[in-house]
């Protein structure tokens, strides 16, 4: 029998690298998610982080982030695009390749 000790519960195992998932439609700027959203961008920017980014319908851009606002990413790569937040399914970086 077991003395009433019980064992902790297990930790979850994150994978190392999840894609980001932009609030496209909802914008409250108290809101945590929207603080480490604009963090998380700012730092890309700052860094020149090569990121690829997957649209809803499949298609993969990839390039560095300019600039944001509220409803769009402009993008520098190949070319310059501008993508609509709504448009995008994910994005990660691209030293983080996926399987």
């Amino acid at each position: 029998m077991e003395s009433g000790r019980q064992h902790p519960p297990a930790k979850k195992k994150w994978p190392a690298r999840l894609p980001v998932i932009l609030s496209a439609h909802t914008w409250d700027d108290n809101s945590q998610r929207s603080q480490a959203e604009l963090f998380y961008l700012q730092k890309q920017i700052q860094m020149q982080t090569p990121m690829a980014i997957v649209l809803e319908d499949g298609e993969m851009i990839e390039g560095c982030i300019e600039w944001y606002d509220r409803l769009a990413l402009k993008l520098r790569g190949r070319t310059r695009t501008l993508i609509y937040k709504s448009a995008i399914k994910y994005m990660y970086k691209q030293d983080d390749a996926q399987p």
